[in-house]
């Protein structure tokens, strides 16, 4: 790292299945939109020899967004797996979206990956969702390395970027993020700035020039030795001061010059272990170049500073039936544990599961037992099946290469799993395990969708279920009081991808409809009625007659019957008819056709008649007298209030309780939390937050996330219910 001179790309070929978990690296790369993921991801494959061009395998696609989608679009909406190989090593690189709306795809880059490589562009900054990512790795232990992109753009500045990137992610320990290299520059264009066209190594104090295409080592000239030498001192501080050596900061202090082997070896130990984060530039090939600048020290400082899989502690797993587990860490002679962290399908292929296998071998034609539990919530069926595995393959971008297994620590995909879903458990037939799913944002936004026509109704369900089993950050609802089909997104673009998805993958046209919350409707006071259902038309006739009374109850009641009647009035063996057609019509509704909720209906009276009365005629009548009761009182309407919690930075906490308050929200209270942000505890009524996921976004610059629970049905205020009964009536 550092101390190498490569000349030519590293071992060029197709990458295969590897041979043991320490040949293996497995990276995500993350930052966000538009700061240059796919860019770099094709541009190490490049150097790598694993692509003939920028972007294209030997099809002429694309290696990462391969997807169509992804070209109309514009931008990554899913997880790609991009195999390199490197010095002997097999690099799993996981590119991933950046764009909020898919952070399902990169929590799954993240539960794959030993590592992760953060991009950030020059011209854009930190924004505060990569910020969220950093503290999320940071949780957990993962090993991370910063690379800057977009050099060339007109203001790009490499060491502002690198201060601004220590003050981010820096924490408590700036001098944790430093830079290894330090740009070249050219002479400069004609608007003044001069681009970068190569590298100096503060380890090897060797400079590497990328301006003829190919990575050319040579010695940095006197004049570029000043600001070398102090950026080197501040690079081998950092690194002793991470050291687990804890004389030799003494040493050095004390003026005693260490070797730049040990100093490269603490390197190693200081990432892999996750306290030191390197900052390195990188550049795709400009045209006829075979490397990218910075490809090779990124590819040097994922094989020989990052974690193998053997580093990574091992999951914590449990039988079906809940005991634990004890695994040994990522052993390919282990029994069989590997997680599906990506289902997707393809027109010929069909469904392809992408699994990281964690302990044991998998292989083509064996049988694995597939557990999918804890995500009922969303639309998902707990699941213990059997499953033979077909064909096993290592993608590359549109490509499916062959592979006999895949050994723990290992990527690979598995075509044909007819049940098994994102986040499912794959492992030994007479040993099943399962291992927890990892931690989704619950989706907040609701698209409620309609079948275009009688073919694409014949065919939503199935679209919408095996939808909803590639992405579990989507939420399939069968509303039963507003008879709405809903697809809870989150956000607009993840919507849209969803539609687009269901027109293109499985051939279903939708329409989207405004979506209805749940409302309810109450006495506001009380009220009396009476049900008469009588009827003569030869031969066996109805008769039913009772009379009720109604009152409101407090909020979470529910209905309540009470029987009341003397003397036989409504004979005993009719008294739960009417109870029964009293609370069929509640269900119904009384007023706008929302069910009925939180009265007393009290049976007073009735008359029968000994031949003609019936189960049936007194149902009736008791739907009578409850519609006769509520012609003659004030009905209110009662709408759903959710309970929403918002953590916010500090900087937006005005604006985003000042919007909730113009949702007729009631904010509750604030609480200060770690990191600069508050949390807001709020009730607002679930018909003002149908579009907050996007609207917080907007409003907090996508630094906010919320979420919410239903709390309670309250009175409407009497404008917005006038409101809705006219949208009803006009419906109608």
């Amino acid at each position: 790292m550092g101390d190498k001179a490569h000349t030519h790309p590293g071992a060029a070929g197709r990458a295969t299945a590897a041979d043991h978990p320490t040949s293996v690296r497995n990276v995500v790369l993350v930052g966000h939109s538009g700061s240059g993921k796919t860019t770099l991801v094709e541009a190490l494959a490049l150097t790598a020899g694993a692509v003939n061009r920028a972007g294209r395998v030997e099809d002429g696609g694309c290696v990462s967004d391969y997807d169509d989608m992804e070209h109309r679009q514009q931008r990554s909406v899913q997880l790609s797996l991009v195999p390199v190989e490197w010095d002997g090593i097999k690099i799993n690189l996981l590119d991933t979206p950046g764009y909020a709306d898919f952070v399902g795809e990169l929590r799954a880059g993240l539960r794959a990956a030993d590592a992760a490589l953060f991009v950030v562009s020059a011209s854009d900054g930190v924004d505060g969702t990569t910020r969220m990512l950093w503290e999320e790795c940071a949780a957990v232990g993962m090993p991370r390395a910063i690379v800057i992109t977009h050099l060339e753009a007109a203001r790009a500045d490499f060491e502002e970027m690198t201060r601004i990137c220590a003050e981010a992610f820096g924490g408590d320990d700036p001098d944790a993020v430093l830079p290894l290299y330090l740009p070249l520059h050219g002479p400069p264009a004609p608007d003044g700035h001069a681009p970068v066209t190569g590298l100096v190594g503060l380890l090897s104090r060797k400079l590497f020039d990328y301006a003829s295409g190919e990575r050319v080592a040579s010695e940095p000239g006197e004049a570029d030795l000043p600001q070398l030498d102090e950026a080197r001192s501040m690079l081998i501080e950092g690194i002793i001061s991470e050291s687990e050596d804890e004389t030799l900061m003494e040493r050095y202090l004390g003026g005693e010059q260490v070797d730049v082997k040990t100093l490269i070896e603490d390197l190693e130990r200081a990432v892999a272990r996750g306290v030191f984060f390197p900052v390195l530039a990188a550049a795709p090939a400009t045209d006829g170049a075979r490397q990218g600048l910075g490809t090779v020290e990124l590819l040097d400082l994922i094989t020989r500073g990052f974690p193998t899989p053997l580093e990574r502690a091992a999951p914590r797993v449990t039988t079906p039936e809940g005991a634990g587990r004890e695994l040994r860490m990522c052993d390919p002679e282990e029994s069989l544990v590997a997680e599906v962290v990506k289902t997707s399908s393809d027109p010929y292929v069909g469904r392809i599961s992408m699994v990281r296998v964690f302990s044991g071998t998998l292989r083509a034609d064996q049988t694995v037992h597939v557990s999918g539990h804890g995500m009922t919530d969303r639309g998902h069926e707990d699941h213990d099946v059997d499953e033979r595995i077909g064909a096993l393959s290592t993608p590359f971008g549109k490509q499916q290469r062959p592979v006999s297994h895949v050994i723990a620590g290992d990527l690979g995909c598995v075509a044909k799993l007819i049940r098994a879903e994102t986040g499912d458990t794959l492992s030994a037939k007479d040993d099943p395990l399962l291992m927890a799913p990892w931690e989704m944002p619950d989706p907040l936004l609701p698209l409620a969708i309609e079948a275009h026509s009688k073919p694409d109704e014949d065919k939503l369900s199935q679209g919408l279920a095996r939808l909803v089993a590639e992405d579990p950050t989507m939420r399939l609802e069968h509303n039963q009081d507003t008879h709405q089909v809903v697809l809870w997104c989150l956000g607009e673009a993840h919507a849209d991808v969803a539609l687009e998805r269901l027109r293109s993958r499985y051939g279903v046209q939708v329409d989207v409809v405004p979506h209805r919350v749940s409302l309810r409707e109450t006495f506001g006071d009380r009220a009396a009625g009476r049900g008469r259902h009588v009827k003569q038309s030869g031969g066996h006739g109805q008769y039913a007659i009772c009379e009720i009374e109604v009152e409101p109850l407090p909020g979470g009641s529910g209905i309540e019957f009470v029987d009341k009647v003397v003397g036989g009035a409504v004979p005993r063996q009719f008294i739960p008819s009417v109870e029964k057609g009293l609370r069929t019509q509640a269900a119904k509704g009384v007023a706008a056709g929302h069910p009925l909720i939180d009265v007393r209906i009290t049976l007073l009276d009735g008359k029968a008649h000994s031949v003609d009365s019936s189960d049936a005629a007194f149902q009736t009548a008791g739907a009578l007298a409850l519609r006769e009761a509520a012609s003659e009182a004030r009905i209110h309407l009662l709408e759903p209030v959710a309970e929403v919690s918002v953590l916010v930075g500090d900087d937006y906490v005005g604006a985003v309780m000042s919007d909730l308050s113009g949702r007729r929200g009631k904010v509750l209270g604030t609480e200060q939390t770690s990191g600069g942000r508050t949390l807001i505890r709020a009730e607002v009524p679930e018909i003002e937050i149908g579009r907050y996921a996007v609207d917080l976004r907007s409003l907090s610059h996508g630094t906010a996330r919320f979420d919410r629970r239903y709390a309670r049905h309250e009175p409407m205020p009497a404008q917005v219910a006038d409101r809705m009964r006219e949208e009803v009536r006009a419906a109608s």
